[in-house]
């Protein structure tokens, strides 16, 4: 007889393992599905992992640089193995952590791979032996991976993807990253500050695409000077591997064709949603470019299917499934919740230096029709970044001219990845102008500089 759940979420990554916690915290009974690790591709493969490196790298740099702080350090260097066994030391950990929380809610883990079969079945299959699960609500969230270059596919030795790129037997002396998203940037950043020599090549006019124009350009300004080679408005045409090596053919933006040799390539062009031979067309769940098409609370044209995180489409973030996976439960569970919405999701990236978004760009805005009010405070200005030896970047904010909403936010520089929240928050309780520049800021902090910028939009900054 099949097992029986009030849910069964299929994946267990930051979208399903939070959302099974949630519906158990509401009275239901739990199942969770996973064919490879709990925690998914964020904890053990993505956000969690890559932060450990790169913290790394910072070290590394900071090491360096010791003379810059007055200190001395001879003899620098690093351990590979060891930097990568410390990277994987922090994934098992937190894997072990969401296997307790499993544990604690009392949420049924069942490991491997999942399959819808019918209305309100599942099926798990590991090693040839499959188990029939029944549940009233199932949730797909199965995420996605990365996208490969269709005449070079990651082999692991030469192309790597990022899952790869975390895990290298030697260190690349010669780096062709393909892309420029967050994921490209990072693993430019943390290869470049490890001693490799890295070129980054981009299709669209410039990096970081997504960011407002002005972080995109000091970005590529500031990523110049610290070594890396960038290269936009161009494609790879070509890559030919050997045991040796790579030879990359390099469109630019002059139209002509150039072929280089690297060491090692890392694909970071984006992402496929897994939703491929999960049971979707059998019970008729519509789909669109391989994404599920759901409504504001997670629901398919299915009844009783849902769907939350990568699968369902932009943005593709850890922190995006997690809130989309509590939304769709409590409207489960009859809670009323508001609609999942995306208008507020901050957006990280941490490389050196880090950047952070939340929001309209100050050019979409302005596309939407809106008078804007727009503040800008460098990191010069601030005396805790220049005591932190970290002060190039700076903080931009777009207001409505009319009404002082806080339409975006967009920070270049040391620790906005963490400073970002300020804004998030402000803007989730409808925070006018007004009470920003009201607010009393702790001196001194980097946080000092979203003051100012707010400030300067309306033409009050002290410091600059």
């Amino acid at each position: 007889m099949a097992d029986q759940y009030d849910l069964i979420v299929l994946g267990s990554g930051p979208g399903g393992y939070v959302s099974a916690i949630r519906a158990s915290q509401l009275g239901m009974k739990v199942a969770i599905v996973e064919r490879e690790r709990l925690g998914g591709i964020c904890l053990n493969w993505g956000c969690i992992p890559t932060k450990a490196l790169l913290r790394t790298s910072e070290v590394y740099h900071y090491m360096t640089h010791a003379a810059d702080y007055g200190l001395k350090a001879d003899n620098i260097g690093f351990d590979l193995g060891k930097i990568v066994d410390r990277s994987r030391k922090v994934a098992g950990q937190l894997n072990a952590g969401v296997k307790g929380l499993m544990k604690k809610h009392k949420i049924a883990v069942h490991e491997g791979v999942g399959k819808l079969s019918g209305k309100g079945k599942l099926s798990v299959t590991q090693d040839d032996k499959t188990t029939e699960l029944t549940a009233r609500h199932i949730m797909i969230a199965t995420g996605a991976r990365a996208r490969d270059l269709p005449f070079a596919k990651a082999d692991g030795k030469r192309i790597w993807t990022y899952r790869h790129a975390m895990v290298p037997e030697e260190m690349p002396t010669k780096l062709l990253v393909i892309g420029s998203g967050a994921i490209g940037i990072e693993f430019a950043s943390f290869y470049n500050d490890m001693g490799a020599e890295v070129t980054v090549v981009e299709m669209l006019p410039r990096i970081l695409p997504v960011e407002d124009e002005e972080v995109s350009a000091f970005m590529e300004k500031r990523l110049t000077k610290e070594g890396i080679r960038i290269v936009t408005g161009a494609g790879v045409e070509k890559i030919d591997t050997s045991a040796g090596g790579v030879k990359a053919t390099i469109k630019g933006k002059d139209g002509q064709s150039k072929t280089e040799d690297y060491s090692h390539v890392v694909v970071a062009i984006g992402i496929v949603p897994n939703t491929e031979n999960i049971g979707l067309e059998e019970l008729g769940i519509t789909t669109e470019r391989g994404q599920i098409k759901v409504d504001g609370y997670g629901r398919t044209n299915v009844e009783g299917v849902y769907a939350i995180g990568d699968v369902t489409g932009a943005p593709w973030l850890a922190h995006k499934a997690s809130h989309e996976g509590i939304v769709c439960v409590e409207a489960i569970a009859g809670e009323k919740p508001h609609p999942f919405e995306t208008w507020n999701i901050p957006g990280c990236t941490y490389s050196r230096p880090q950047v952070a978004s939340v929001g309209l760009t100050e050019a979409k805005a302005k596309e939407s029709g809106r008078q804007v009010k727009v503040g800008k405070f460098p990191f010069i200005g601030n005396g805790k970044a220049i005591a932190l030896g970290e002060a190039d970047g700076f903080v931009k904010t777009v207001f409505d001219a009319k009404t002082g909403e806080l339409l975006g936010a967009h920070m270049v520089g040391a620790e906005v990845t963490e400073l970002i929240q300020g804004y998030v928050i402000a803007r989730q309780l409808e925070t006018t102008e007004a009470e920003l520049q009201e607010t009393v800021f702790a001196h001194p902090t980097l946080s000092e500089m979203m003051h100012e910028s707010v400030l300067a939009a309306y033409d009050r900054p002290i410091h600059i």
